[in-house]
């Protein structure tokens, strides 16, 4: 695999995180710098590991990852997404999110639903000719500057729709997770 291809590789593999990122910093009251890129890390850390996992699974569980990837995606997305809908609908305008392990865990879910397909393509990176290590670092770093990037940029959406931020990025979520299924289903 050409330097060339790893880097599409790793920029197409941070395009569901993105998504989930851009909907979380909306989300989220003045996500600053630091708050963006402890979320780009999480996000970049589990789309390191993914690729690794999928890889040494091989050619074991090649078909029963790639027949459930999009499923398993797709359910949690959507339960994620739905989850921020229904809460946006309670939220008083005022009210700062609350941080803690509740969030901590819905951002480790949504990391994991993000990389699944990460996995899946570690799984075909088992019968290439490539470095695993490499890919899974280059899709860890574009996955971590991708995702920091998203917060910081659903910030500035949050402060224009205000309210309505939170619903919308469920909305956002629920899409990506449609969109891995349609694609996967279409393929």
């Amino acid at each position: 695999m050409t330097f060339t291809a790893l880097i599409f590789l790793a920029l197409a593999m941070s395009t569901d995180a993105f998504a989930a990122a851009i909907a979380k910093g909306a989300a989220l009251r003045k996500p600053g710098l630091p708050q963006a890129l402890r979320i780009g890390l999480l996000f970049g850390c589990i789309e390191t590991i993914t690729p690794l996992i999928g890889w040494a699974l091989g050619s074991l569980a090649a078909d029963a990852i790639r027949q459930w990837d999009h499923w398993i995606a797709f359910v949690l997305l959507l339960g994620l997404g739905g989850r921020m809908i229904w809460l946006s609908f309670g939220k008083d305008e005022e009210e700062e999110e609350e941080g803690g392990s509740q969030n901590f865990l819905l951002l480790v879910l949504t990391a994991v639903a993000t990389s699944i397909d990460a996995m899946a393509v570690g799984v075909g990176l088992a019968f290439v000719d490539v470095s695993i290590v490499h890919a899974a670092i280059a899709i860890g770093i574009a996955t971590t500057t991708m995702v920091t990037i998203g917060v910081l940029l659903g910030r500035r959406l949050g402060a224009v729709v205000g309210r309505n931020a939170e619903r919308i990025g469920g909305v956002v979520l629920v899409l990506v997770g449609t969109t891995i299924l349609i694609e996967h289903l279409s393929a």
